[in-house]
């Protein structure tokens, strides 16, 4: 009975994704390299973007479903809790009545075809391979799902939805203050800042190592001039950051106020009444219904959820709040990268950005002709100057109901081939992205944007590193850079604001930890998997940021009292003596990189350019999650686009390929592996090529 309804199952999903299907499988190639990384090439942009999603299938059809049903708000039923925080993300940003209204015009008919294309490639991969599938009820699935994915990921993206869990929590702080020193690393230099002569461009994205958000590398061709080496995550339509052979870029986030928070004066008598412009109008009511995974159970979760003039609504116990961004305006986010993706000069790249689909992040861009970009992107409301809008406003007026209009994207921070020669972001404030001299100065910019001041360590040692080269930078020099595994002087981390306490802590107060406190002074502060020194703080730290984090929500303390730090020191002694000893351990004896039976020693550790954050592993050491994900570094020469780059683990998550850890020996060394955009020289070193549903 079973194998009857998979075999209906199976030609049901066949008549569907066919009866509507553009793509012609035969079209496509796919050609594997020694890495396993997939090289597309499509007669057609569709034809492209389709491979993309098939390759993805192939390689890590676990993750893409996973999207698939966050997208559908059912990803609290293989996740549990986690997943009911993403599900209530959709439901909450009511993406499919956002989606429903703007669908049909949102898009361009290009675009459309891109798309319908990768949803033809999803959806074949799953009739091709029913047993795979996870879950009932996910397949197939469409266009409007796919872009659901998108407005979910720009509410992360954005910090909206970590607003609307802290109101659901009961913690609303101002923005300014839920500002994260987790993200990610960009350098671009001019061919004047290059010993080399030519422009360089390193992206260094600070992800999550595992699941739908972890990156996956591939090379994207078509013969309507697509042509692009990058990152995307499961169910994306096209690359998010990498290089063609003209251009290329990163991102980072960014921390501006990208949304808004607004206190409801509800009637005194009448329930779910509020006051608008003196009127009292009521709230609409919005249900939602969970199946939360719990071991083995499925226990059902409903949560009662508002809509009023301004948006999502949330009754918590200080009252009712609504939450407003603009990530709810716009859709196009998936067009603009695909324009991005394209673009084969400046001027073109310009023209993509001026679509302001992007609702955030930042952009740090170079390109074969020596320019260099940098632009602090966002999509800011007209907001009434009179009222905090870091804070909660008033939601009782017209006058804080601000409406879609929004700042031109002249407004923006953007700076253009500096006379130094090179721009850079570590998630640090955007009037700091330079050398000093020419940084744009934050009282130009209109205040309502909320753009933050703040510095961050990874910031702060870049400029410490920086002012070391007299003059131009080899390749090496900006490698030696990139991979830098030491703090800053200052050790300045936003969120533990008063870190360097715990190197000034009085040994003759705290007589059991005065062999830490002497280590303390004489560490070099470097976090390479050989230092001994490094290892009590590790642990420590990850002490407290266990401490200081709430799940997703991530609600950071500004400084903790001296007594956290010293704990964390305790508890760091206790840690390395019950398990090994003595406090003489090397840092990647403790702290390891794990993939199925691989497990290798890592360095770095929270914040430093090389960034590593770990969960713990077993009972003596910890693993990595978060942090070095996919690396790129591209030189645009005379002779064409160099490429090297780096996946954590590899090109695929299937524990029987032999690329599921085959680059993570590069990964902990700090090496990457050459990746090229030409075709000859792939197809000459090619160790597969297939079509679609041909593979041997």
């Amino acid at each position: 009975m079973l194998h009857r309804l998979l075999l209906l199952s199976s030609c049901l999903l066949f008549i569907i994704s066919h009866v509507f299907a553009q793509v012609n499988p035969a079209d496509v190639t796919i050609v594997r390299d020694k890495w396993g990384v997939p090289h597309i090439y499509g007669k057609t942009d569709a034809d492209a973007s389709y491979g993309l999603a098939w390759a993805h299938c192939e390689d890590d059809f676990e993750n893409v479903q996973a999207a698939l049903l966050a997208m559908k708000g059912r990803l609290s039923e293989v996740d549990g809790v986690s997943g009911a925080i993403l599900d209530v993300g959709v439901f909450v940003l009511n993406a499919d009545q956002i989606i429903e209204e703007q669908f049909e015009t949102a898009f361009s008919p290009e675009f459309r075809k891109v798309l319908t294309g990768h949803v033809q490639g999803i959806n074949d991969y799953a009739t091709a391979h029913p047993k795979e599938i996870k879950k009932k009820g996910i397949f197939p699935t469409d266009e409007k799902e796919v872009i659901k994915g998108y407005v979910l990921a720009q509410g992360l993206l954005s910090n909206a939805l970590f607003g609307i869990a802290r109101l659901i929590d009961d913690k609303h702080v101002a923005v300014a203050s839920s500002f994260q020193p987790q993200g990610s690393n960009g350098w671009a230099y001019a061919p004047k800042k290059m010993k080399e002569g030519h422009a360089a461009l390193i992206s260094n994205t600070h992800q999550p190592l595992h699941g739908p958000v972890s990156w996956y590398e591939a090379h994207v061709v078509s013969e309507e001039g697509w042509n692009m080496l990058g990152g995307t995550f499961s169910a994306g339509v096209t690359l998010f950051l990498g290089t063609n052979e003209h251009l290329g870029w990163t991102h980072t986030t960014n921390y501006p106020d990208f949304h808004d928070v607004f206190e409801l004066k509800m009637h005194p008598r009448k329930k779910n009444f509020y006051r608008f412009d003196g009127e009292w109008l009521e709230l609409q009511e919005r249900k939602i219904k969970l199946k939360v995974k719990i071991g083995p159970f499925k226990i059902p979760v409903g949560r009662k959820f508002y809509w009023s003039k301004y948006g999502t609504t949330i009754k918590n116990k200080s009252g009712y709040f609504s939450v407003r961004f603009p990530g709810q305006f716009d859709i196009r986010a998936a067009e603009q990268w695909f324009h991005m993706n394209k673009a084969q000069n400046f001027e073109e790249f310009q023209e993509a950005l001026d679509m302001q689909g992007l609702v955030s992040q930042n952009i740090i861009y170079a390109d074969e002709t020596g320019n260099i970009f940098f632009r602090s992107n966002g999509l800011f409301p007209e907001r009434n100057p009179n009222y905090d809008w870091l804070n909660i406003v008033p939601g009782d007026t017209s006058a804080t109901l601000w409406q879609p209009r929004f700042m031109p994207i002249e407004a923006l921070p953007t700076i253009t081939n500096p006379e130094c020669g090179y721009l850079y972001n570590c998630n640090n404030t955007p009037f700091s992205a330079t050398d000093p001299a020419e940084d744009l100065n934050g009282k130009d910019f209109n205040s309502t944007m909320g753009f933050s001041k703040e510095q961050t360590n990874r910031s702060l040692r870049f400029q410490e590193l920086i002012q070391k080269y007299d003059g131009k930078l080899s390749y090496e020099d900006i490698k030696t850079i990139k991979y830098d595994e030491q703090y800053a002087q200052t050790m300045y981390t936003k969120g533990l604001e008063n870190f360097d306490l715990i190197f000034k802590l009085d040994p003759q107060k705290y007589p059991d930890l005065a062999e830490i406190l002497e280590r303390a002074k004489s560490w070099d502060r470097k976090t390479n998997k050989e230092s001994t020194e490094a290892t009590v703080f590790c642990v420590a730290t990850s002490y407290l940021i266990k401490l200081i984090s709430d799940d997703v929500r991530m609600d950071l303390a500004n400084t903790l009292p001296e007594e956290e730090y010293v704990n964390a020191l305790r508890y760091a002694k206790k840690f390395l003596n019950k398990h090994y000893g003595t406090l003489d351990v090397p840092l990647g004896s403790v702290q390891k990189h794990v993939k199925g039976d691989v497990e290798l020693p890592v360095g770095g550790m929270p914040e430093i350019l090389c960034a590593m954050y770990v969960v713990p592993n077993d009972k003596k050491t910890f693993k990595s999650d978060m942090g070095e994900s996919y690396i790129q570094f591209v030189q645009y020469t005379d002779e064409g686009v160099k490429i090297e780059s780096v996946h954590p683990f590899g090109a695929s998550n299937r524990p029987e390929s032999p690329h599921y850890t085959d680059q993570m020996e590069l990964y902990t060394n700090r090496k990457m592996k050459e990746m090229t955009l030409d075709k000859k020289t792939i197809m000459e070193n090619a160790v597969e090529v297939y079509s679609p549903g041909k593979r041997d």
